[in-house]
């Protein structure tokens, strides 16, 4: 019989990150496992190192001490040291890790790591505290963790069964077997409604949301014959110039109140944030977003309020994230835009 301990067959996964105390995917402290492998390459993508399944590597410049171990070590020849410093061959590079298993100072950073299940659950595991005093728990998040779908499914039974509380983080582009897979073991799912133009969706995101859509009132369908997931919220990224506008939240509201608005306990506008530009740049990638403002309170208030009107229970929604820092007239900061509220990260 085949158990949780059998090294020989124990599962695996590729995963980016492990998140501990995280208080902005689900309720309470938690614990967010970032999967590799994402079916959208959205183009505001706060983490772009997590769309490819395959592991990937970065240098971080102010780390290197120059030595060229990476170099030396690299057996795809994909890595050069020159005037700007480590310079990474795309192409070439095959993710190995080798280049940062050799790098004494950490400036070679491997990308995504194999996981057993084991080790996985053992790791999340360590925050029971936390999530008991918060009421908080292990969220499988992405990328899009539907790419990975049989491991995630079984990762999240072995943290239920331990009595910890789960949630699945989705773009909700998926097929239908994955989310069949995942459903029974989740006790949440946090379900991303972008944009509601199909032809705007793919332009932005390289696929159509027609089959996200399909996928949302499957979950929902889901729910009312099986009462597993027990809750479930809708997020919406704001984004400048691509989706924070009023006519893509007015028709998203408009979606939620025909069909979803019984089902959903909250939907979240998560503010832009541009904190991820280092990334795209060790990535090699020019991300359109790179001089990007953050949106102001008053424009997050304003989005706020028609997502607000477009349902019968406007109490569901609330906006999080970081508000733009306005300054008063005499160049300081001004005393009303100084609180900066949590929130997702836009993904």
């Amino acid at each position: 019989m085949k158990t949780m301990h059998d090294t020989t067959t124990a599962p695996t996964a590729t995963v980016l990150n492990i998140q501990r105390m995280s208080t902005e995917d689900g309720p309470g402290i938690r614990t967010t496992v970032f999967f590799k492998g994402c079916g959208l390459s959205c183009s505001w993508c706060h983490n772009p190192e997590s769309i490819s399944l395959k592991p990937q590597v970065q240098w971080i410049e102010n780390r290197c001490i120059g030595c060229r171990s990476c170099v030396a070590a690299c057996p795809e020849g994909a890595l050069v040291f020159g005037a700007a410093g480590v310079v990474i061959d795309r192409e070439r590079c095959a993710g190995c890790g080798a280049c940062a298993d050799a790098c004494p100072s950490t400036a070679m950073e491997l990308l995504g790591r194999k996981w057993a299940l084991e080790d996985l659950v053992r790791e999340v595991e360590k925050d029971r505290a936390y999530f008991e005093q918060s009421g908080g728990g292990v969220t499988a998040s992405g990328g899009d963790p539907t790419v990975q779908a049989p491991f995630v499914a079984e990762f999240l039974r072995e943290c239920t069964l331990r009595g910890l509380h789960t949630a699945l983080d989705t773009c909700g582009y998926s097929s239908r077997q994955a989310l069949e897979t995942i459903l029974p073991h989740a006790d949440m799912v946090l379900f991303d409604l972008k944009i509601l133009d199909s032809a705007e969706h793919r332009r932005r995101t390289g696929a159509p949301n027609e089959r996200i859509l399909e996928n949302i009132l499957f979950v929902c369908d889901y729910m009312k014959a099986s009462g597993r997931p027990s809750s479930l919220w809708i997020r919406t990224p704001l984004i400048p110039g691509a989706t924070a506008t009023p006519e893509n939240i007015a028709a998203i509201g408009a979606f939620i109140a025909q069909n979803l608005e019984s089902a959903i306990e909250r939907w979240e506008l998560c503010s832009f944030n541009n904190l991820c530009r280092d990334k795209y740049r060790r990535l090699g990638i020019d991300w359109e977003f790179r001089d990007t403002a953050l949106l102001s309170r008053d424009d997050l208030d304003g989005l706020a309020a028609v997502a607000r009107r477009a349902l019968s229970n406007p109490s569901i929604v609330q906006w999080t994230g970081a508000p733009r820092v306005e300054k008063d007239s005499d160049g300081g900061p001004g005393k009303r835009h100084l609180t900066l509220v949590k929130g997702c990260t836009t993904c």
